[in-house]
């Protein structure tokens, strides 16, 4: 029997003009609350208004602004989703970095969005513990904000909410029981654990899964509802991976573990000269983000952007006939620059990936739009898919 065909695409922009759209959640209307990574919340109505709702330091025109909020390389405004029961009780959440508490963390805070929505009160700050690295002076690799992890989304299946978190380039992060570092936690809307979260023994019972080492994308395959991460590889290899409650995602760069030995600043994430140029036969020599060398059990990747690291950032499971032969199957965007050789990211894939999770197939889609740095894939209430780009605009898909 023949396959469906892919979806022909069609491109508009929606928005142009912004300064890092990071991420987008939708109502049912079309309204489109947005976050711009070093300026804030936004709003944009179902006739095109747009109103600033929330401003971080310094940034101007907004209704109200909070001078904690900082950003900071990678780190920023990021990550923001609607409650499932905004229409009664108006809560949306945003994920940013703050100076409340020194030397600076990210945070989970909710916000009531006013009727008319031009305004957002009543902040509370749910989760206050998520690590940032401060400063570029810590490590050598990479600067001040450096993986930073900071999806946030609801399941529609369960109801709670997922947050992934980045590693800040501290070896200790991924593993550790008690810094949320390197996690996916799963929460209710008060930032409390969410019951079945299956931690292990001596764990933080706010995760969920632990072991990352920069989740930048967190979706739910339709049917199923099971959660999928989005993963920056180091210098090889981003993943994309099936989570399951209380699972390992195998990274864990401490120096002498698996036998190897010191590494700079004890964080052997980029430890032994893993050269993305290499080929992949060789570059799977060097300590991989799944290692299950080192732990036998932690969860299998689906797919592995076949052993390079092109900066996977987002992804959405398409969901609807219009989508023809990609209905059901996760579209994912790459933000990736090209690192010692590798080619440039700045593509949008389709995976097929099988009933149980364990491995993908790809294809990569035919943009009618300039290649651009993804940041965020959302499909809208019209069952279009909605595009971030570091280019400073969000675009629309529609297949046909």
């Amino acid at each position: 029997m023949a396959q469906p065909a892919a979806p022909n695409l069609t491109h508009a922009t929606v928005l142009s003009k912004l300064d890092s759209p990071w991420d987008m959640a939708f109502l049912q209307d079309g309204t489109m609350f947005f976050t711009e990574k070093c300026l804030g919340l936004s709003v944009r109505q179902p006739n095109g208004t747009v109103n600033k709702l929330l401003g971080m330091k310094d940034a101007k025109g907004y209704a109200a602004s909070a001078n904690d909020l900082l950003c900071e390389g990678q780190a920023g405004m990021a990550g923001v989703a609607v409650d499932p029961n905004f229409a009664s009780n108006r809560f949306i959440y945003v994920y940013s970095t703050s100076s409340l508490t020194a030397p600076g963390t990210n945070r989970l805070m909710r916000m009531k969005v006013n009727d008319a929505g031009t305004a957002v009160s009543d902040r509370t700050d749910i989760i206050t513990d998520i690590p940032y690295k401060p400063k570029a002076s810590d490590h050598p690799f990479g600067g001040p904000g450096a993986h930073n992890g900071g999806r946030v989304r609801f399941s529609p299946g369960d109801g709670f909410l997922y947050v992934t978190t980045g590693d800040t380039h501290n070896g200790e992060v991924p593993q550790s029981p008690k810094m949320m570092g390197g996690k996916v936690l799963r929460i209710d809307r008060d930032g409390k654990p969410a019951p079945g979260n299956a931690a292990p023994a001596g764990f933080d019972p706010r995760v969920y899964t632990y072991g990352h080492r920069n989740p930048q994308g967190i979706a739910f395959r339709p049917g199923t509802n099971q959660p999928y991460t989005a993963e920056n590889g180091p210098w090889h290899s981003d993943e994309v991976t099936a989570l399951v409650p209380g699972g390992n995602a195998g990274w864990d760069p401490r120096p002498n573990i698996g036998g190897r030995g010191a590494c700079p600043d004890n964080y052997c994430g980029y430890s032994p000269n893993q050269m993305g140029a290499l080929p992949p036969k060789e570059r799977s020599a060097f300590m991989p983000m799944t290692d299950t060398k080192t732990y036998p059990n932690a969860m299998k990747p689906a797919w592995n952007n076949d052993g390079l690291s092109q900066g996977l950032f987002s992804g959405t499971f398409l969901n609807g006939p219009q989508w023809k032969g990609w209905n059901g199957r996760l579209i994912i965007g790459f933000a990736g620059i090209g690192i010692h050789g590798t080619p440039v990211g700045n593509r949008l894939d389709v995976l097929d990936i099988t009933p149980d999770g364990s491995s993908a197939t790809r294809t990569t889609v035919n943009l009618l739009m300039p290649a651009a740095r993804f940041r965020s894939l959302v499909q809208g209430p019209d069952g279009n898919l909605y595009v971030a780009t570091d280019e400073g605009a969000i675009s629309r898909l529609s297949p046909n």
